[in-house]
């Protein structure tokens, strides 16, 4: 999304991809309010809904067996009340497909950053790695946009904050077939989550268990794995069997983190590069996106010009470091109080918070805001904001 938005100002991008397409069961499927309204605001809306995806109005969850209300987006001060669900890889291709229009802007895909050029104490490009060998390029700006594994900040040398999370997610796909409901939030039962993605001819299921417990999960074989997921989707019993290797079962390691400093002279980190998030909520995607945008609107008209200073890239910073720490604190107090791994409380008790949002619809306007837009949404500012 930086590149596209800085190539559509004039500012000339390469963007670098360090594999050969953009299919990766790991990235996240929901596109939220405030993503939508941004494509809006850019004119992509129409084209982009055009694309294979599901809407949901509304979230509901299945909990300790009660089917529950979560998040009512059809009040939403957006163009679209609703989620989009969308393979992430169908979303950043639909993206670049746009972005190549400009003349500003350059994909290199296969190219994989493997260290950071360096003049003095300044970052003036990087060292990359290819099929045809090792490439170097050079700009007034360095964007780390490369996820929680981060090559570029790891470069160089950023301090990193971790928030203890009690989770890990198993990631596995299943079967679907007509007739299965309808895309819902989970299922959460006791203090443990299964999550269904809907991808059309199959589910990607996300199971969550206490963070270490992989190895003990195993021990205690596959059918009782398969019994485990059932439990909470019954309608999949037919079709765990599926599950019949630990090889079609990949081990997600959740983490919370966020760098002390987000940027040096010439280098600038965004996204999970920044700030790695919990999949609680899906909301990942849609915070990399909103500093994507606070990055254009801040940098683009000084990028056209020349480099950036330090000050210019602390502005994205002091930006954006607000509302990451707010829901990076909500997704630490879900993950110790609600969402752990662990069986806890009553089988059938449904949480007092949770009843009230079966209770009163109107109260489900909160969570909406919250999932659908988050705190401090940006928008596009004109290619001429300086």
């Amino acid at each position: 999304m930086a590149g596209y938005l800085l190539a559509r100002a004039g500012v000339q991008v390469a963007v670098l991809e360090k594999h050969a397409d953009f299919n990766r069961d790991f990235r996240g499927d929901t596109i939220h309010p405030s993503t939508l309204q941004l494509m809006y605001e850019l004119g992509l809306l129409d084209e982009f809904l055009k694309q294979p995806h599901q809407e949901l109005q509304e979230l509901r969850a299945i909990i300790n067996g009660q089917a529950v209300p979560v998040a009512d987006f059809t009040k939403l001060p957006t163009r679209c009340k609703f989620i989009a669900f969308m393979p992430q890889w169908d979303f950043l291709n639909f993206l670049s497909s746009h972005a190549k229009r400009f003349s500003a802007f350059q994909l290199h895909m296969e190219t994989e950053v493997i260290d950071l050029l360096m003049e003095g104490s300044r970052v003036v490009g990087v060292r990359a790695k290819t099929p045809k060998g090792d490439l170097e390029i050079r700009g007034n700006l360095v964007i780390g946009a490369d996820g929680r594994h981060s090559t570029v900040h790891t470069r160089a040398g950023f301090q990193q904050r971790e928030f203890g999370v009690p989770i890990d997610v198993l990631w596995m796909r299943i079967s679907r077939k007509q007739g299965d409901p309808k895309q819902t939030f989970g299922f959460f039962q006791q203090g443990k989550l299964l999550v269904l993605l809907d991808r059309d001819d199959y589910w990607q299921a996300g199971f969550v268990i206490p963070k270490g417990q992989f190895d003990e999960i195993k021990e205690r074989g596959l059918p009782q794995f398969q019994n485990d997921i059932a439990e909470f989707a019954g309608f999949l019993r037919d079709r765990v069997t599926e599950l019949d290797d630990w090889a079609k079962i990949k081990l997600l390691t959740v983490r919370i983190n966020r760098l002390r400093d987000w940027c040096q002279e010439g280098l600038l980190c965004i996204g999970d590069s920044a700030h790695a998030m919990s999949p609680a909520g899906g909301v990942g995607i849609n915070l990399a996106i909103q500093d994507a945008v606070a990055t254009a609107n801040l940098l683009a008209g000084k990028l056209r010009n020349g480099s950036v200073s330090i000050d210019d890239l602390r502005k994205v910073q002091a930006r954006r470091e607000w509302p990451t720490r707010l829901i990076q604190g909500m997704q630490v107090f879900i993950h110790r109080h609600v969402v752990t791994g662990h069986a806890s409380g009553k089988r059938n008790s449904l949480p007092f918070v949770l009843r009230l949002l079966k209770w009163f619809p109107v109260l489900r306007e909160l969570p909406a805001r919250f999932i659908g837009i988050g705190p401090r949404p940006e928008h596009f500012n004109s290619p001429t904001a300086g």
